[in-house]
């Protein structure tokens, strides 16, 4: 072995330049700089060159564009429109209060009208405006009130039946005027004044409801004897 022998680590030298294809490529580099590696910089087009355009998109005549049409000039109309009927709710409500409280301070009541409770035609609230002391006193009036109902329609019947019989037709048309002035007549004349009296201790009212009551009293005293009077041997009711 010579004493100079080459180092087997040693790489080998090779020159490119060697090999006749490298020379003839020599004139054109293999490999693309820049930002990007490519192997074949003649497929990057240049800077230069133009991008072909995008196609164009279809455009449909029947489409819809939301465009809004309010200004800001029609936006601040309308806000002042708000708030000018805001203001026009805001005076009405006061007006509405100051009436409340004007007829609060003249001591009237509003009532609503609760009875019957299928057909409301009258205010009637025994437990809640009458003192407790006096309710069963006015419950017992108004029991006496729908007695009067109750006789009135009996009346009504039986004299219906009278007419069938054979008897004339003067004292069916009594028994009708009976029902249709008797029962608001007692209601208003009699009942109201005390269920009035009895919710605020008015001496006025227990006045008017005493004499009418006296009176209907008489009156029915008077229809039941049947006096030879008006109607010879037979009664007014």
């Amino acid at each position: 072995m010579s004493r100079y022998d080459s180092n087997p680590f040693e790489e080998e030298e090779v020159n490119p330049f060697s090999d006749p294809a490298v020379r003839r490529g020599s004139g054109q580099s293999n490999y693309g700089g820049g930002s990007f590696f490519t192997t074949n910089p003649g497929s990057v087009p240049p800077a230069t060159s133009r991008l072909s355009p995008l196609p164009p998109e279809p455009y449909d005549r029947g489409a819809t564009i939301d465009i809004p049409l309010d200004s800001a000039k029609d936006l601040k109309a309308k806000e002042k429109e708000l708030q000018a009927k805001e203001a026009e709710l805001r005076k009405r409500e006061q007006e509405l209060k100051r009436k409340e409280d004007a007829i609060a301070r003249a001591g009237i009541v509003i009532e609503e009208k609760n009875w019957p409770p299928y057909f409301p035609i009258i205010h009637h609230d025994i437990a809640n405006e009458i003192p407790i002391h006096l309710q069963k006193m006015q419950y017992v009036a108004f029991t006496t009130l729908l007695g009067l109902v109750l006789c009135l329609l009996w009346n009504i019947v039986a004299v219906t039946t009278a007419w069938i019989k054979g008897e004339g037709p003067t004292i069916w048309f009594l028994s009708i005027i009976y029902f249709i002035s008797g029962v608001p007549g007692g209601y208003v004349l009699w009942y109201r004044p005390l269920y009035c009296a009895m919710r605020t201790d008015s001496a006025l009212k227990f006045g008017w409801f005493f004499l009418f009551y006296l009176l209907h009293i008489g009156f029915c005293i008077f229809a039941a004897v049947a006096p030879p009077i008006i109607f010879k041997g037979k009664s007014l009711a």
